[in-house]
């Protein structure tokens, strides 16, 4: 069987080889760059799905590498509007360069992995049975074909896989527009994010501090509105000259860093760089045997939204899929193995694209309110009657990955089958409690014990195979020996071995809402497939059916 095929090597291509490689799929990463990944003021903030979603691709520095903020502040000119406590909360915010680093190094590390530098995709040719992708060296000059049983574009916004593809790439070109500055500096907020709108030195509509490991900040500095010239490359990430270099940078610093702390401190610029955020949605995600993830797929960014996390989100949505489809036919073509290719990864595009669109439309409906566009005087009033007061948690949403412009989406029914009922397959009642989680939802990160007895984490669990989670109040009480050959364990494992898919059993004494006895099947990616009571094999194979786009078991048909 060919392997997949990943263009760019940045976080998201990363992560999709690694991820591919848990699920014992090889892959081949052509990156048109060189595989440096140089320092730079890009960061990203992630929560603890994603932290975990990290770990588990062997990149285990993850919040070691990232700075934990206490705290998240919104103030308004000289007054604090809004004070959030993180305590209980994590968030982790990680310089990007960091990120991609130790995504290469555990890629280098895995031998299903390998990592072609200098490459640039030239051509793809699609047939019934794989891809054909022919790359140029940069240096060289040389071609080399390659062939792949499916290929990812993970090649960034101006992505030349959507290019060859014909996909469109539709969207609002200027959204907002920031200046960003890397700093050493002791500010006498440690600790704590803050967002700054109107503050009383002159000169800045908003100024936010984020800090970083290692004693040094992200300060950001919203920019007036403006267009790009009309040949300006999607890029969100290209520099407009003249923005924030010279004078005009050092100025902004030394102002910022003079208002916040009462009088000039030292500090050392260490990078810098102007950011524009686009709003842009592909208009397929699939193609065939091909696929985008990442820029290459969606931009987004305004309201301090991560496009880096929706893009990992995309890996983690993709690769089980993926895997699926791989090793369907890994051992040659299959009765049925078209049909289940099609509605399984379909439900990538009907999954992710409208969990982006729904981003998305939540920013455009939130923009008039949190950025007025009628001018000076008609924002001084909006702030003034309390508005931003009353709108200042939404601003929240996007820099802790929270809410709609930051938390994890919920799937509704898609192609690839998340059943919109909280009950078993068939219309079956469930008439105990049901869980917190509705189908579609990700679950929450929880202690349980795998089989043998061994403690670990839920998200810890994720990635490799789908989870039938039972539970079982009291099951840490007793040892191992004892509950592992009574009451649903013998069948829930009898189940498990006979699902259409790969399934782990775990153990956990309580979930929210569910009362004993009651088994989650839970996706690769975290998100819950569906619920039962006990170990009914027919309504979780129909479940498991469901999820890999499969065909529906009969009732009363032969297993």
């Amino acid at each position: 069987m060919d392997p997949v095929i990943v263009v760019g090597a940045g976080p998201v291509g990363l992560a999709m080889a690694l991820a591919l490689a848990r699920h014992e799929v090889p892959s081949i990463v052509l990156d048109q760059g060189s595989g440096v990944c140089p320092e730079g003021p890009r960061s990203t903030v992630i929560g603890t799905e994603t932290a975990a979603f990290l770990e588990r691709l062997g990149y285990p520095r993850a919040a070691s590498d990232a700075a934990r903020w206490e705290r998240l502040s919104v103030w308004r000119r000289r007054q604090e509007v809004l004070q959030l406590d993180l305590a209980d909360h994590p968030v982790l915010h990680l310089p990007q360069h960091r990120l991609q680093r130790g995504l290469r190094d555990a890629a280098t590390a895995t031998a299903l992995v390998q990592l072609v530098p200098h490459a640039r995709v030239e051509e793809i040719d699609q047939d019934r049975d794989g891809v054909g992708v022919r790359s140029r060296h940069s240096q060289d000059g040389s071609d080399t074909w390659w062939r792949a049983s499916h290929l990812v574009g993970c090649d960034g916004a101006r992505s030349s896989v959507r290019k060859l593809l014909g996909i469109r790439f539709p969207g609002r070109p200027a959204v907002d527009r920031h200046a960003i500055a890397t700093v050493r500096v002791d500010l006498p907020f440690a600790g704590e994010a803050r967002l700054h709108r109107e503050p009383p030195w002159r000169g800045d509509r908003e100024a936010s501090a984020r800090p970083l490991p290692d004693g040094l900040w992200r300060l950001d500095w919203r920019l007036p509105p403006s267009r790009p010239a009309a040949d300006a490359p999607a890029d969100p990430h290209a520099t407009w000259p003249g923005l924030v270099t010279g004078d005009t940078l050092v100025t902004r610093v030394k102002s910022t860093l003079t208002g916040w702390c009462g009088q000039l401190p030292r500090y050392e610029l260490l990078a810098a760089a102007d950011h524009t955020a686009q709003h842009r949605l592909a208009a397929r995600f699939r193609s065939g045997r091909c696929f985008l993830a990442g820029d290459a797929a969606h931009l987004h960014g305004a309201l301090g939204m991560q496009n880096l996390v929706d893009g990992l989100r995309d890996v983690d949505n993709l690769a089980w899929r993926l895997a699926c489809a791989w090793h369907l036919h890994s051992g040659g073509p299959q009765p049925g193995g078209s049909l289940l290719d099609g509605s399984l990864l379909d439900g990538y595009e009907a999954e992710r694209r409208g969990a982006v669109g729904a981003r998305l439309r939540a920013v455009d409906q939130a923009m008039p309110l949190l950025r007025p566009l009628r001018g000076w005087a008609h924002t001084r009033r909006s702030l003034l009657t309390g508005s931003f007061r009353k709108h200042a948690p939404m601003l929240t949403d996007g820099l802790l990955g929270t809410g709609r412009f930051g938390g994890a989406p919920a799937y509704p029914a898609a192609p690839s089958g998340v059943p919109t009922q909280r009950g078993a397959g068939r219309g079956t009642a469930l008439t105990e409690s049901l869980p917190a989680t509705a189908p579609g939802v990700l679950v929450p990160d929880l202690p349980v014990l795998t089989t043998d007895g061994t403690p670990d984490r839920l998200y810890a669990r994720l990635g490799s195979t789908f989870l039938l989670l039972l539970v079982a109040p009291g099951t840490t009480v007793w040892s191992a020996e004892r509950w592992l050959g009574a009451g649903l364990m013998p069948r829930l494992a009898e189940v498990a071995a006979a699902l259409p898919v790969p399934a782990e059993v775990l153990v956990t004494e309580e979930y929210p809402g569910a009362g004993a006895h009651t088994v989650l099947l839970v996706r690769p990616d975290g998100h819950l497939v569906g619920v039962t009571q006990g170990a009914r094999a027919e309504d979780l194979q129909e479940l498991a059916a469901r999820a890999r786009g499969g065909p529906v078991p009969l009732a009363g048909a032969e297993r």
